[in-house]
């Protein structure tokens, strides 16, 4: 019987502003079932940069824990990235969110001069030298730019600039290039390849879209990261 693939959903929290998006995540799960994959969510055990109430917009006076909110969108099926082991997974895929932003790196705030979370570099960094592939979809690619950062040279994408977007894509991509690797442009239900480090990304809400072109950016990628594996 053919071995079953695995393939680890790093995951920043629950909710867009200030966790993981909860759409990109429960799609790309659906996706990865769809198409016979065993999902694994993983999570920092650390705590929130800080916590946004989604009907206001405004920050709340209470602190969360990222890993205890990403439990919520995996069920309870998390795994703590500090004592997750890489080798039992194929592949890693990265929903997007502000979380990855806020939670992994403080780009939202610093840009492409932020710091990373230790263990996040550590993690896409294993997964870079094992030639694993990497999914990362929406604000992810930044955390990937920080993390290979005087590694590789990666080409990576969060949208572009032609198309409508509720966020900056060109000084975000400008970012990317600060970091050494190199911003590409793509349309919302399109994908980035970069073959040689088989990095695959698709801007997915960095870019004004509905749920379903979500979706097909998300499948997509990863069916071109099972291409890598195949």
């Amino acid at each position: 019987m053919e071995k079953k693939l695995r393939f680890a959903v790093l995951l920043s929290g629950s909710g867009v502003y200030d966790g993981a998006e909860i759409h990109e995540s429960v799609l790309a799960l659906l996706a990865l079932n769809k198409l016979g994959i065993e999902a694994v969510c993983v999570a920092p055990n650390v705590t929130q940069y800080h916590t946004i109430n989604h009907l206001t917009g405004e920050v709340m006076e209470e602190q969360r824990n990222v890993l205890v909110e990403s439990a919520r969108i995996a069920r309870g099926l998390i795994q703590d990235t500090a004592h997750f082991d890489t080798n039992t997974v194929d592949a890693l895929l990265m929903p997007g969110g502000f979380g990855v932003a806020k939670n992994f790196t403080h780009w939202a705030f610093e840009g492409a001069q932020t710091s990373i979370l230790p263990e996040i570099k550590e993690l896409i960094i294993a997964f870079h030298k094992a030639k694993k592939p990497i999914g990362a979809v929406c604000m992810a690619p930044t955390t990937i730019a920080k993390a290979l950062e005087g590694i590789a040279n990666i080409q990576l994408s969060v949208g572009n600039t032609i198309e409508k977007s509720p966020y900056d894509i060109k000084s975000i991509s400008e970012g990317i290039n600060e970091t050494g690797n190199i911003a590409v442009m793509v349309g919302v239900e399109d994908i980035s390849i970069d073959s040689t480090h088989k990095v695959v990304c698709s801007p997915c809400y960095m870019m004004e879209a509905n749920i379903s072109q979500i979706y097909q950016g998300i499948e997509k990628t990863i069916k071109q990261m099972l291409h890598f594996i195949s």
